[in-house]
């Protein structure tokens, strides 16, 4: 398609329009918007992100919609700018499809819960109308993260269904751009990231002050995420997947237990780095509590994590996964995804965790492990530090209210 200089004019003319739309009647995405670079390309069909800073549109693509449907666009890109899709991609798994699905979930159930629930707000009438906004189970997106509706999606939908399902944009390019996870990318990822958290604040304080000035009339609100994510400003927790890949990149000689990015030297979450590119992270000993004060969902939910542990690396992680009470049962040894889903869950008594160390000590001497991970609601009389015999140790724990004595700590949410 030809560009003219006219049609470049009008272009430009309705996307600017467009966002002062939304300055004015969804001041949240408005002022996030005011931060993003808006262009128009023939790279893809509709509107895709770059660089995690820019929106781009097809100019055909742009005449098709009316005023509203820009709007949605606009507000939709930009979500998946500031939600850091295509880096939380880079680390969930490499299914872009299914992906796609998940992250385009939620970002239109934000979306709709922030425009009062009226579906025209996000409707596309080339696309089906109202897009999809639920979660295979029937609750809303905007009620999960990308990656719990990713892991809900892969059971539901098999890859290579009619790829208009998966969407009617190209925020995550299905052609590997912007798919590098050398060091350098890392680095620009976390930037960004940083960038728009302080963005996201800016705008919910602007909100907030707006709302007051306003006797609370100003149109559109702040949509879920947004909402979350100041709870966890005030109530911080790692995702503790995240600091594990943080903690296995390229470009390391032997492995160490001292993380390679000093930003992350109090994180919660360790384990050794590796010097070489692509060496396997092995001997690494999970151990799940299954005593009777460990509910189902706990136990489901901390399996699952470990699951998307081995998931993230690719088949490079292996070790052992072992489940425990007041007793150990015997550890299996896993080198991929098959060979732990074959591992099930035993237990059910009470809880010991001075006998897993007495079980290493006694019947993993010879297998030197290089790191313990222990995932635990932490209900039980801990061990002295000592019983450990030098092998660090990491307690992941379900709860607010335990904290170890020793050792490093990590804290992941299971919902009731």
């Amino acid at each position: 398609m030809e560009v003219s200089n006219e049609l470049i004019r009008e272009c430009t003319r309705r996307l600017m329009l467009s966002r002062m739309r939304l300055l004015c009647d969804n001041g949240f995405y408005g002022l996030l918007l005011m931060h993003a670079k808006l262009g128009i390309g023939d790279k893809h069909e509709t509107a895709w992100t770059e660089a995690g800073e820019k929106i781009t549109f097809n100019p055909k693509f742009l005449q098709s919609l009316t005023d509203s449907e820009l709007d949605y666009v606009m507000m939709h890109e930009i979500l998946h700018i500031v939600l850091n899709h295509l880096a939380r991609l880079k680390v969930i798994g490499k299914n872009t499809f299914i992906f796609n699905i998940a992250a385009d979930i939620v970002v239109d159930s934000n979306i709709l819960r922030s425009c009062g629930g009226n579906e025209q707000a996000i409707s596309l009438s080339a696309y089906g109308g109202v897009q999809e906004h639920k979660a295979p189970d029937g609750t809303e997106g905007w009620t999960h993260t990308v990656e719990e509706l990713y892991e809900m999606l892969l059971v539901e939908i098999k890859e290579g269904e009619d790829s208009e399902s998966s969407g009617w944009d190209a925020h995550v390019c299905e052609d590997g751009d912007d798919a590098g996870d050398d060091e350098q990318t890392v680095s620009q990822d976390k930037a960004k990231q940083e960038f728009w958290n302080a963005c996201v604040i800016q705008a919910i304080e602007a909100m907030a002050a707006r709302r007051v000035l306003s006797d609370g009339t100003t149109c559109g609100s702040i949509p879920a995420f947004a909402e979350r994510y100041m709870e966890e400003l005030r109530n911080p927790q790692t995702d503790w997947r995240t600091v594990l890949d943080e903690f296995v990149q390229e470009d390391i000689v032997d492995y160490s237990f001292t993380p390679p990015d000093r930003r992350f030297d109090d994180s919660p979450f360790f384990l050794p780095d590796f010097n070489e590119k692509d060496e396997r992270v092995e001997k690494i000993l999970f151990m799940i509590d299954t005593s009777s004060s460990m509910s189902d969902r706990s136990v489901t939910t901390v399996y699952t994590e470990i699951k998307g542990a081995i998931d993230q690396f690719n088949g490079k992680l292996e070790g052992w996964l072992g489940f425990f009470d007041a007793e150990v049962v015997e550890p299996k040894a896993f080198a991929d995804e098959d060979e732990f889903m074959i591992i099930r869950p035993k237990g059910g008594g009470g809880t010991s965790f001075k006998a897993i160390f007495k079980y290493v000590e006694e019947n993993m001497g010879d297998e030197d492990i290089i790191s313990i991970v222990i995932l635990t609601d932490g209900y039980a009389d801990f061990p002295e530090e000592r019983d450990a015999h030098g092998i660090p140790v990491l307690w992941i724990i379900t709860n607010e209210a335990v904290n170890p004595p020793w050792g490093k700590v990590a804290r992941i949410k299971v919902d009731a």
